[in-house]
């Protein structure tokens, strides 16, 4: 079995230009956790998830228990100063762009459930030799894959 027997074709991306306001409208709207990041010619420049976006946005503090009262000492940055500053920034400031693990769409189906074995990824991007997106394939995706099989095996 191939990775192309069961990768998404039709990839949902982002590119440079795109705000994470725009991001968190695709991420919403198609009911996504990630997507990847690609330039004009097509090719994986970074990959982006909702998981992503919620670290940045976490807030920083600290608390201080005092032994007789309880005594906070905020530091906790303001989520929606946090939150506005974000939504202009383009989604190059939060994407990751260094070793991010892809397949091949001839690639044999154990490499993704591999990867997915031992990563706490929720999508791996499907590119060519030179880096050109064809697919994505997602954890759900596997587990349908193996539903599928196992169904079609117990029905045989």
């Amino acid at each position: 079995m191939k990775i192309s027997d069961f990768m998404i074709e039709d990839v949902i991306y982002v590119t440079p230009a795109t705000t994470i306001k725009e991001l968190l409208t695709v991420l919403s709207t198609n009911k996504i956790g990630g997507v990847p990041v690609i330039n004009q010619d097509k090719k994986l420049i970074g990959m982006l998830t909702d998981g992503d976006v919620i670290r940045y946005l976490q807030p920083n503090g600290r608390t201080v228990y005092d032994l007789y009262a309880h005594v906070m000492i905020d530091r906790i940055q303001n989520f929606q100063q946090k939150l506005d500053a974000a939504l202009t920034m383009n989604v190059t400031e939060l994407m990751r762009n260094k070793q991010i693990i892809t397949v091949h769409p001839d690639s044999n189906f154990e490499e993704a459930v591999k990867i997915f074995s031992s990563h706490a990824f929720k999508k791996i991007p499907v590119v060519t030799e030179d880096d050109v997106v064809k697919g994505v394939i997602s954890r759900g995706d596997v587990i349908r894959f193996i539903t599928d099989q196992l169904v079609r095996h117990d029905e045989s």
